[in-house]
């Protein structure tokens, strides 16, 4: 069976996009959680992954060490992972790259810390922009194809690409038009994405570094985790 290392289910946005495109899709595979350590992994993580970076998927002798390379790989057994239509698949693989290489902006500002709601001391102008480009590309999927997902009826890569947005979304209190929220709220409510976020609240590990990102842009007003 493959095995999917992944770090903190609290923290890792880049885990979380293969381990919820596998698990929605009913993918088989092994899931070993390597924990952040302070002042750095990759000596860890070189164990597994040759970049010292999770998520890292090992399927034999076969090591793919990128959420978008991993993404490819279940799609060469897995047709579900990409839209079925050739339109919105091309979209999809567009979105879901841009979210690989981009919005870093709301990525620095407002890391995953999947148990918290954070009161942000600013929303700045270049924050501003990222949601408006997120809100116009979630708007031109939905409208396009149709939803309830961002290329069409059914759950695939582009969705998981930008499930890690969906938890930010509501952990930093941020807002978007309805069509978007509408969307997030019913990608949080995604079997796989409940489970995530209860095994990311039940964890017992807090890194330094990731709490010090957190409370570098906001307050916290409320933490859920045990």
């Amino acid at each position: 069976m493959m095995q999917l290392y992944i770090a903190n289910k609290n923290y890792s946005s880049w885990s979380l996009r293969p381990w919820l495109l596998a698990t929605q899709l009913g993918i088989p595979f092994e899931e070993i959680l390597v924990p952040f350590d302070e002042g750095g992994s990759w000596d860890k993580f070189r164990v597994f992954s040759p970049t010292g970076q999770v998520p890292c998927l090992v399927d034999g002798d076969i090591t793919v060490w990128d959420s978008l390379a991993i993404t490819e790989y279940l799609f060469e057994a897995n047709s579900a992972v990409w839209p079925a239509d050739k339109a919105a698949r091309s979209w999809a693989r567009c979105a879901a790259a841009e979210m690989h290489a981009g919005f870093f902006v709301l990525r620095n500002q407002c890391s995953m810390n999947c148990g918290v709601t954070v009161s942000l001391h600013q929303i700045d102008n270049a924050l501003k922009r990222d949601l408006t480009r997120l809100e116009e590309l979630w708007r031109q999927g939905l409208e396009r194809f149709g939803g309830p997902f961002l290329a069409g009826d059914q759950f695939t890569a582009v969705d998981a690409f930008f499930a890690p947005v969906v938890f930010r979304l509501f952990g930093y209190q941020l807002t978007l038009g309805e069509g978007a929220m509408a969307y997030a709220d019913h990608m949080r409510e995604l079997p796989a994405m409940q489970a995530w976020l209860r095994d990311a609240i039940r964890e017992p590990w807090r890194e330094a570094d990731h709490e010090d990102e957190l409370r570098a842009v906001g307050s916290i007003i409320e933490d859920r985790r045990l």
